[in-house]
């Protein structure tokens, strides 16, 4: 099951890197990438799941005030990129959003012990 747990927490990396570079290469000229709705929904459903794995399987002690704070950001940064993928031309404000919020969840995630 660890060998499960840190293919996910890979799988997790891998989403939030496309979210991230996503917006951040197209904040000059407002758009979304293609890929960026599949990387936060991969982000999102990993983290949930190493979550679970780890509760579950590997006993490991977990910070549910922080997986709770991750989960909520990681909902609106999904939510916001639901938004800009159905619009024609999305705003420079909701891209910016979306890294700003992405990073924010990174920043969480790393800072937080």
């Amino acid at each position: 099951m660890t060998f499960v747990y840190y293919l996910l927490l890979f799988l997790h990396f891998v989403g939030w890197a496309i979210v991230l570079g996503g917006t951040v290469t197209n904040l000059r000229t407002p758009k979304l990438a293609t890929g960026v709705l599949h990387g936060v929904l991969t982000a999102l459903i990993t983290g949930i799941l190493m979550v679970g794995v780890a509760e579950a399987a590997l006993d490991f002690d977990v910070n549910h005030m922080k997986i709770g704070i991750k989960l909520v950001v990681a909902a609106v940064v999904t939510a916001l990129v639901v938004v800009a993928s159905r619009k024609k031309d999305p705003s420079r404000a909701l891209i910016g959003s979306i890294a700003a919020l992405t990073t924010l969840n990174i920043a969480i995630a790393a800072l937080w012990r």
